[in-house]
């Protein structure tokens, strides 16, 4: 790939990293590692994601990397540490940046072999006040951490001034990365688009005798296929399946009258999508089916209608659950007054869970909820899922057959604009009309 092709993302790499020393100051230096390779058996690993954190301030794809920002050092405040050129090992494992294309490629001031850290890392901690770290997420690297300050406090006496204070980096990092810049929106939006083409993949490909892991091939095909991997396990329940809300063993069987829940999104270029989805196998809803997949859509459409600026994030989740105990009361689900259902937690025997979450980096991304003990208000450029779900379970005695093994959601991406949302996933059939003229025509 050209440096050319990597020059717009990753001016935006190093903006980001000058805007988080600025607000550390020049007395601090942070300290990121890159995600570890995780053995997946004996020899072999699991495919190797990045750390996003890591990912977010360097887009530097390779495990063996420390990120070491120093604010207001003569010498280059960005410094990275990584594997260096080995052309045996990249014969086996594939090309490497090295210290000279990490400088290139990516903007830092200044690269280092990674064997050089232990050498290196303990000067550049001398002198600053504060250490932001992510403590406690690698406990190795904690301990060498702790060690090269050590070794700076061993020289105290020779007049080395040791870090005093640590901070946890997350703390920043983390309401940084709530608001998305117009490149993660457009990687987001295409994730979005991605998964957008697989569910819809997997609408036409269903049939009532087919297994779950097959429309779960199907979808995760279509991710493939668009340069994507799935974000997260896809969940593919059938039937009674559907009910459990992380479903991951996808090797039902798909019935006749069953409906089919499929939660699953595309990662693209380290950015999540996350879309949900229930469908007839059959094509055809039957008429508990509809009343229940339509009450989830008037739910959805509530809390959608509380997603603008100035609202609170919580009240999407509270129009939801008003709007699903109403309905469930309508149709003798559940009994008493509405008031009295939401304030003692009835709802929850068939709505156990929130009505969304962040998304980004990770699909259920960083930021606070809460701030000083309220929920926080929206803003332009935080992006959330909104799904909320209905689920009666195949053994609850306490309704009428006809409801039982009924499992619903429907989820979908927002992002909170300047005058209100724009629902990143939208052109996925949603309503039940839709679903079913969707799938008459395939």
């Amino acid at each position: 790939m050209s440096l050319k092709a990597l020059s717009t993302p990753n001016r935006n790499h190093v903006r980001r990293r000058r805007q988080l020393m600025r607000m550390t100051g020049d007395d601090a230096i942070l300290v990121l590692p890159a995600a570890a390779e995780r053995v997946r058996s004996r020899d072999t690993f699991h495919p190797y994601r990045q750390d996003s954190d890591f990912w977010y301030l360097t887009g530097f794809p390779e495990p063996e990397a420390v990120l070491v920002l120093v604010p207001g050092r003569p010498h280059g405040e960005s410094l990275l540490f990584c594997r260096e050129r080995d052309p045996e090992r990249e014969g086996w494992d594939g090309p490497r940046h090295g210290t000279e294309g990490a400088v290139a490629a990516f903007g830092f001031d200044d690269a280092f072999p990674i064997t050089d850290l232990d050498d290196i890392l303990p000067g550049l901690l001398e002198g600053r006040t504060r250490v932001y770290y992510h403590f406690g997420r690698d406990q190795e690297f904690d301990l060498k951490l702790i060690g090269w300050v050590n070794r700076v406090r061993a020289q105290v006496r020779h007049g080395a001034q040791p870090p005093h204070e640590f901070l946890e980096l997350g703390h920043l990092l983390d309401e940084m990365r709530l608001f998305k810049d117009r490149d993660e929106l457009r990687l987001m939006q295409r994730a979005c688009d991605i998964t957008v083409k697989a569910h819809a993949a997997a609408m036409r490909a269903v049939r009532p005798g087919m297994h779950e892991y097959e429309l779960q091939a199907e979808i995760e095909r279509v991710f493939r296929a668009h340069d994507a991997m799935p974000a997260y396990g896809s969940i593919v329940g059938a039937g009674g399946n559907a009910c459990v809300l992380h479903y991951v063993a996808n090797n039902g069987p798909v019935r006749d009258g069953d409906l089919v829940l499929i939660d699953a999104g595309a990662e693209y270029r380290g950015y999540a999508a996350d879309i949900t989805r229930t469908f007839p196998a059959n094509g055809r809803f039957t008429r508990e089916q509809r009343l229940l997949h339509d009450l989830v859509g008037e739910a959805q459409r509530a809390a959608l209608a509380q997603a603008r600026p100035g609202v609170s994030y919580i009240a999407g989740h509270e129009a939801a659950v008003e709007t699903l105990t109403e309905g469930l009361l309508r149709l003798g689900l559940l009994k008493g007054k509405l008031e009295k259902n939401i304030a003692d937690g009835s709802y929850q025997r068939y709505y156990r869970h929130k009505t969304g979450h962040w998304i980004g980096l990770d699909v259920h991304d960083v930021g606070e909820y809460r701030i000083d003990g309220e929920s926080r208000l929206l803003e332009p450029g935080m992006v959330f899922t909104i799904e909320p779900g209905l689920y009666v379970p195949a053994d609850d005695t306490r309704v009428a057959a006809k409801w039982r093994g009924i499992g619903i959601r429907t989820e979908d991406d927002v992002l909170v604009t300047r005058d209100g949302c724009k629902v990143l996933t939208e052109g996925l059939a949603r309503s039940a009309d839709e679903i079913e003229a969707f799938m008459a025509a395939a």
